[in-house]
């Protein structure tokens, strides 16, 4: 165990140890009331969740639920970092990346995600803002600001939250309107003229206050801040420069209007905007050195050589609508959910780290096969859903809930691969002329469910839950410059083309998903659970394929049976909450995602997968102005497939990394035998902890210090192993120092406290040997508060 590894898991065990007297020393019984809004020097309430579809105390639950506290989200995001990828690691078992900038992250749970980068890319975690599904990738991507709670729910959700939930969701509530005036908000300013503003205010708009609204932003910029040195030829009229590319503006605004004509009757009716500007994710051509993981010393940040791409820019914009509607008929309340969404933008990026800049240089011959841009753009893309719930109250021995879901997504969608080829050593000039295609995408899928909980006695309650599901995709080709026929790439096996050359293709499954669970409630502070579930993720067809003119890959449905058993417990009248679960889970028909010869993207069903682990969470308040928190996972995950093989970066015949799987050559390409490797993007460990100290002053008036503590373990970027496409013990610190008046602080802060430099992602394709890397250290201020 490295002397970092030994650090981390000291900090836990402190934490945790810290608890044990007062946990010992008394407990108190737990309520069933959401509680109250409290400031950081006042004893917790009971920690309230919505993982049943109806508000419930935590113990009740019997199932892993991770929750995130707005004011922890304010200090992760002080430096304007993007709103979803700096939840990656704060809560045991989830994971978040992006190799596409701020409009494409990818979600992992459990180990359990997708590593494809395609536009209509599906994805085994769902991400549910206010009641609504957010399904295609860019709509995933949309800010959560003035929020509530975040709840990260874990394992199989399909009984009540439908398909592609296999690994589980990620669940935002925005905080409502209100019949009083209440507001929360934090303005910051840091380096590189970083900016994070998030605000939200609300209250009566009539006397009774029966109308009621609320009204949230969110404003973030950076400045360019990373150059651009190359000096040669660009075809597309890249401009090399100080300070090009890194930089982004996101202005995002969400409106809700509550009216209750009666106690019986709610309408909440909501709309929002986002109009996003910034730069694609940086690829570093040339960072990751044969032989070792190990970023180099004297790799900067700053300074890149694109020839191509434009400085990598990007753009995206949605609009969405949603209106819920509840009506209590005193026996059952009946819940509609109908909603909106219409997102368009692009994203250019030079995929190959400047390959053609570099020739000769970093990496000789790299461009033997040519070097290029990639551009993705949605032409528009529109998202209509309609849920339906009848469920009983939350009282009584029996409760039970019943529903339907109606949905569909439509988008175009074009792809533009620029390929340049070098003639003697010198750098082409004209693009490939058939690197272009625009696709339609098409997803609708229909589900009716039910789940029902019975006590069996006072302690013992039993919980059951299913639903039917169909899914159906379909991408038709509706471009394309010469219209040729599709062809299926050598070294790729033919069953992941289902629709063979067709230009059109068409695949869909009906499944059910299911769930059964017992909670023993040992106290009434205390509880254990086992559940035992079952999910399915629905075919899904990659088309961006047909830019190199390949047919469609596919891939059939992936299902996901889980085992899972924990612990929960509250102590020491609130000051302590713990949480312990184990869990193991077998995936048939994985989907993984790798290249074929032209290093496009392919899909393909992986056989068996499986994983299993451990997590623990603590959240304590040791002694009086003291709060810490703490988590820990542990993490195995394994795929099963003796005959499955996945291609090499490669070019020229030869191979820049160094592979320790079993290899096969094709031609001029390599292919891994993927067996007993483990998932991509799987940590397997995550160390998470933060903790608060205050100093009192008198009145209202005190002095704080805070900080968070993020490692990760072990964690392989793609589906081969090599020495040197993974990283090891990554970690950031950050931390803030403050006074506080009243609910309102003033404080300097600073993110990646150390500047370490941690890989993140990796491109694999051809020889680049390019990496992704986190932000560098950000010193700033911050101004946040609330009022009710």
């Amino acid at each position: 165990m490295t002397s970092r590894k030994f650090v981390a898991l000291l900090l836990v065990g402190a934490a945790t140890v810290a608890t044990v007297p007062f946990a010992a020393a008394q407990t108190a019984p737990a309520t069933d009331t959401p509680p109250a809004a409290t400031s950081d020097d006042t004893t917790d309430g009971d920690i309230i969740v919505t993982a049943n579809r109806r508000s419930e105390n935590t113990l009740n639950v019997p199932v892993a639920v991770s929750v995130m506290r707005p004011e922890s989200l304010r200090d992760y995001q002080a430096a304007g970092a993007d709103t979803l990828l700096s939840l990656s690691g704060k809560v045991p078992g989830l994971y978040v990346e992006s190799t596409t900038g701020r409009i494409f992250p990818r979600f992992y749970i459990r180990g359990l995600g997708n590593i494809d980068f395609y536009l209509g890319a599906s994805q085994p975690v769902s991400i549910i803002q206010d009641d609504v599904v957010k399904e295609h990738v860019v709509l995933k991507s949309n800010p959560a600001f003035d929020i509530a709670q975040v709840e990260v729910l874990k394992g199989p959700q399909g009984s009540l939250f439908g398909r592609n939930t296999t690994a589980g969701i990620v669940k935002f509530d925005t905080a409502q309107p209100s019949a009083t005036w209440q507001g929360q908000g934090s303005l910051s300013y840091g380096s590189y003229n970083s900016v994070n503003a998030d605000v939200g205010v609300g209250g009566p708009l009539t006397k009774d206050g029966t109308i009621s609204f609320r009204l949230s932003g969110l404003y973030q910029r950076r400045d360019d801040w990373i150059d651009n040195t190359y000096t040669g030829p660009s075809d597309d009229g890249t401009v090399p420069g100080k300070n090009v590319m890194g930089g982004y503006e996101e202005r995002d605004v969400k409106l809700q209007l509550l009216v209750k004509p009666s106690d019986r009757f709610s309408l909440r009716l909501a709309g929002h905007i986002r109009d996003y500007t910034g730069t694609a994710s940086i690829f570093y051509r040339g960072s990751i050195k044969v032989g070792t993981n190990a970023v180099p010393l004297s790799f900067d940040r700053g300074v890149v050589s694109y020839d191509e791409a434009q400085n990598n820019p990007q753009a995206y914009k949605n609009q969405g609508v949603s209106l819920k509607a509840d009506y209590d008929f005193g026996g059952a309340t009946l819940t509609s959910i109908t909603a909106w969404e219409h997102a368009s933008g692009y994203s250019r990026g030079d995929t190959d780290g400047g390959a053609a800049a570099n020739f000769g240089g970093v990496t000789p011959n790299i461009c033997a096969v040519g070097c290029g841009e990639s551009q993705g753009r949605l032409r528009g893309l529109d998202q209509w859903t309609q849920e339906v719930r009848l469920a009983s109250p939350n009282t009584g021995r029996f409760k039970w809930q019943v529903g339907g879901i109606y949905f569909d997504a439509r988008d175009r969608t074009e792809f533009d691969q620029r390929s340049f080829f070098l003639t003697n050593n010198s750098l082409g000039t004209t693009p490939n002329p058939n690197n272009f295609v625009l696709l339609r995408n098409i997803n609708t899928s229909w589900a009716a469910f039910g789940q029902a909980s019975y006590d069996l006695t006072s302690k013992l309650t039993l919980t059951g839950g299913i639903r039917v599901t169909n899914d159906t995709k379909s991408t038709t080709l509706l471009l394309h410059p010469n219209f040729v026929n599709l062809t299926v790439p050598a070294g790729v096996p033919t069953s992941s083309y289902a629709c063979g050359t067709a230009q059109y293709c068409r695949l869909s499954d009906t499944q059910p998903s299911w769930d059964v669970s017992l909670l023993y409630k040992v106290a009434s502070d205390v509880s254990v659970y086992a559940r035992y579930a079952r999910g399915f993720r629905g075919p899904t067809v990659q088309g961006r394929s047909a830019v190199f003119n390949s047919a469609y890959s596919t891939a059939n449905s992936e299902k996901n049976t889980s085992y899972e058993g924990g612990i929960k417990a509250v102590f020491a009248d609130g000051r302590v909450n713990v949480n312990l679960a184990g869990f193991y889970y077998n995936v048939d028909n994985i989907q993984l995602n790798g290249n074929d010869s032209n290093g496009n993207g392919v899909l393909f069903n992986g056989g068996k997968g499986k994983g299993y682990g451990a997590e623990f969470e603590i959240e304590a308040r040791p002694v009086n102005n003291f709060r810490v928190t703490a988590g820990l996972s542990l993490l195995h995950t394994e795929i099963n497939a003796p005959n499955v093989f996945a291609q090499v970066g490669a070019a020229g015949g030869v191979m820049s990394q160094t592979v320790l799987n079993q290899t096969v050559r094709v031609g001029n390409n390599y292919y891994a035998n993927i067996n007993g490797n483990p998932f991509p993007n799987a940590p397997n460990y995550n160390i998470n902890v933060s903790a608060r100290y205050d100093l009192p002053l008198g009145g209202d008036n005190k002095v704080f210090i805070a900080g968070d503590f993020n490692m990760q373990g072990k964690t392989n970027f793609v589906l081969y192993r090599t020495v040197e496409y993974n990283a090891d013990g990554n970690y950031e610190l950050g931390g803030k120092i403050g006074y506080a008046f009243g609910k309102y602080e003033l404080a300097v802060f600073a993110r990646n406290l150390t500047n370490r430099k941690n890989l993140i992602g990796v491109i694999d394709t051809s020889n680049y040997r390019a990496g992704i890397y986190n932000d560098p250290r950000v010193f700033g201020v911050m101004l946040s508060g609330s009022f009710r």
